[in-house]
């Protein structure tokens, strides 16, 4: 009777333990999720990974080298074009310039002087003329001696040596004037030099010096880059960018915004595609630059490349090998699909109706092949 008991006790475990297994543990595993397809329009992208640049870094630079007296923008701000970026110490430009400007003076009053002495030399030598000619007529005459009329030619002789040495100090000053006024446009140009301007309206994306270093003539100090010229290299493997084309548009989502898609569209295709990742360069430029933005933010894009009317799509979780696996009669099977485009997560196929039930794969799950009893959920 015990020995009884005890394989009855043993029985009920046992059932016990295959009624649990199958309740937790089979009945679980074979029970698969489904989808049906979606039936609409499908927008064909393509899809990239890529950072944030810009067509071209403009450097701002001097000429000129020098101690860095202060630098008045930095990375993250905006900077119009002429505005000053920095300046040099001019050492003693300065007083070169004062120098330069002060011998000009000098010598610009020289020659007035000169050209003073000059319109009083000539209103004496007019005189002394008309004296010459009186004693001339009276010498002739016999009533004036030699000795008086030797003198006032002498006189006008003198006076026009005079006007003439006049004349060549006025014509030296005027030279001296000349080479004097070119110098000190030479060091006010030095000068100006020193001051480092932005070549165009655009933004600081890098402070490459500081106020007290000393720089190398074209050693940059800022770099900057124009607003419209930012995009988006996004690297495209070469097996899906046969139909991009520019002038299409994009999605560009930001790592720092994902949530936020921006507006795009392609600017430029790069001619040499990278032989080692076998991808090709597509630039998508931005219809709004966001603001701040910052160069080398990794970003995604979605490049518009088409559209599909009235198809069916499936998610693209769902496709196994060309196809997907279907559920019928308690049953499932593999179905090969024809694909007609991606967009993102969805796929347009043929070979399924509307009504179709499509498992989700899982490899936890009982492994599915043709014919296995499964159930659906």
């Amino acid at each position: 009777m015990v020995n009884k008991t005890k394989w009855m006790v043993i029985l009920a475990l046992v059932a016990a333990g295959a009624w649990l297994f199958y309740q937790k543990v089979y009945i679980p595993k074979a029970t698969y999720g489904y989808v049906t397809p979606e039936k609409g329009d499908l927008k064909l992208t393509v899809f990239g990974i890529g950072t944030v640049s810009a067509k071209n870094f403009y450097p701002v630079s001097s000429n000129f080298g020098g101690k860095l007296l202060n630098v008045k923008k930095d990375q993250g701000e905006w900077v119009k074009k002429g505005e000053i970026v920095a300046e040099i110490d001019p050492v003693d430009l300065g007083q070169q310039k004062a120098q330069a400007r002060a011998l000009v003076e000098k010598v610009g009053l020289e020659k007035i002087a000169s050209e003073k002495e000059l319109e009083s030399l000539k209103a004496q030598r007019e005189l002394a003329h008309l004296t010459f000619v009186r004693y001339e007529r009276l010498y002739r005459k016999g009533y004036a001696a030699q000795a008086e009329y030797d003198k006032a030619r002498t006189d006008l002789h003198s006076l026009e040596a005079a006007i003439e040495a006049a004349k060549a100090r006025i014509a030296s000053a005027g030279a001296v004037k000349r080479r004097a006024l070119k110098n000190l446009e030479a060091i006010e140009e030095r000068i100006g030099r020193l001051t480092v301007l932005s070549p165009v309206d655009g933004y600081v994306v890098s402070k490459e010096a500081r106020a007290g270093q000393t720089i190398a003539p074209q050693q940059p100090v800022v770099t900057v880059v124009k607003a419209d010229e930012i995009w988006v290299k996004a690297n495209i493997d070469e097996r899906i960018s046969g139909d991009i084309k520019t002038g299409q548009k994009a999605a560009i989502i930001l790592r720092s915004k994902e949530g936020a898609p921006l507006d795009g569209e392609v600017v430029r295709i790069e001619a040499e595609s990278d032989p080692v990742t076998e991808e090709r360069i597509v630039d998508v430029a931005f219809d709004e630059l966001p603001k701040p933005f910052f160069i080398n933010e990794q970003a995604e894009v979605r490049i518009v490349t088409g559209k599909l009317s009235g198809v069916l799509t499936i998610p693209a979780r769902v496709m196994v090998q060309g196809g997907v696996w279907l559920y019928e009669n308690g049953e499932a099977f593999f179905k090969p699909l024809k694909v007609l485009g991606r967009s993102g997560e969805r796929v347009a196929v043929e070979g399924i109706d509307a009504h179709s039930r499509i498992l989700v794969p899982d490899p936890h799950k009982k492994p599915l092949f043709d014919g296995v009893d499964i159930r659906v959920k």
